[in-house]
Formats: structure tokens, sequence, C-alpha cells
């Protein structure tokens, strides 16, 4: 295990960033926000990541109180990583960053990866209520929680049950909505987004 490093400075943003401020750590937070994640999934979703970068990252968020790692019974036998309680305290602090940085995503470059999921938290901020919401994109399908109070706050993939909503949108639309430059309702309304569903999200949607 890295020795761990620190900025030596008595001030709290420093401590933060004595424990996320590693390149990567703070991209395996969002990845661990859908919950227990293996080891290789991360690789996957983490275009990029060298296995030994990845693997330091994680020992060393282990070593943070971050994340936790345990062994799935059988059938599974494998390996999960997931956020502890301080782990899935920094939803807000990526929340923030996201909105921050949304000013500078552009358009897609050539050599810019991309997973559906990744647009969960830029959705998540502009849904409201509670419920479980399915986006279907060009991209592939993923889900939200509204209003988690604990356990993941999305997930890869369709809707683990009957969603209280279900949103189909191209990913132009999802990006526009992900930069701010419009609302889920306004698009909801220009007809960009189809939205099912018998819940409360999609009622509120659909009214509005």
């Amino acid at each position: 295990m890295s020795p761990r490093r620190s900025y030596d400075q008595y001030c709290s943003a420093a401590r933060a960033l004595d424990a996320v401020g590693d390149r990567w750590t703070l991209l395996i937070v969002r990845e661990l926000l859908a919950g227990p994640r293996r080891y290789t999934d991360l690789h996957a979703d983490l275009p990029g990541v060298s296995t030994d970068v990845l693997a330091s990252r994680l020992k060393d968020m282990e070593r943070d109180g971050l994340t936790t790692r345990r062994r799935l019974p059988p059938p599974g036998a494998a390996y999960v990583y997931e956020l502890t309680a301080r782990g899935r305290a920094l939803l807000p602090v990526l929340q923030a960053l996201g909105q921050w940085g949304q000013a500078d995503l552009g358009e897609r470059r050539p050599t810019d990866a991309v997973r559906a999921h990744w647009f969960a938290l830029p959705l998540l901020r502009r849904l409201e209520g509670e419920g479980l919401v399915e986006v279907r994109l060009d991209e592939g399908d993923f889900h939200l929680y509204l209003g988690a109070g604990e356990g993941p706050v999305y997930g890869d993939g369709p809707a683990p049950r009957d969603p209280d909503a279900r949103l189909v949108m191209d990913t132009g639309t999802c990006t526009a909505v992900a930069r701010g430059e419009l609302s889920v309702v306004e698009a909801v309304r220009a007809g960009r987004v189809e939205v099912s569903g018998e819940g409360t999200p999609a009622k509120a949607l659909r009214g509005a």
C-alpha cells in the first residue's frame, strides 16, 4: 500500500484533498454511487485508468474509510467494492463539481469515451421528487433513485422493477439537459422526452 501523502496544512479543504485529491478517486466514487461493483466492472467503466493505478486507488480509499471490500456469497464468490457512509457523503461534492464543470462540457470530442450511466448524476440534479426513474438513451439504459436516503443513487441498465417513470430521449437531448441548456420539463414540453409510467415523477412531468 502506498504511503499516505498529505498537504500538511491545517485546513479542512486540504484534509479533504488528502483523501480524494488524487487522480481517478472521485470518478471511482461516481461509479460506486451505483452500488457494489467488481474490480473488472470498475476497470471497464473507467477507460484510461491502468490496472495498477485502479488497484492502488481502491486500497487508498479503503484505508481512508471511503470504501469497503467484501466477498459475495456463492455462486457469485467475487469481491466487490462499495462506498461507506463517508464515501457516499461525497455525492453533493460530485454534484457541485458536475454543475461547476457543465460549462466546459462542450461538444463531445472524437476521443471522448461515454457511458449512458454517466448522465445519471447530471439528471439527478434536474429531477425532483421521489421514486424510481428509468432513462433510455441511444447509448443505453440506466435508472435513478430519486430521494434515496441510503443505498445506490443510480444503477446501470434497466430498472430492477417497474419504474415510477420512464424517460426516453436521444443522447443529444440528455446532453443539453446535462449542460443546463434546457430543463427536463422544457424537453418534455418540446416533445424531446417521452414520459411513461403512473408514478408521481411521471405525473409531475406530464402535468408540468
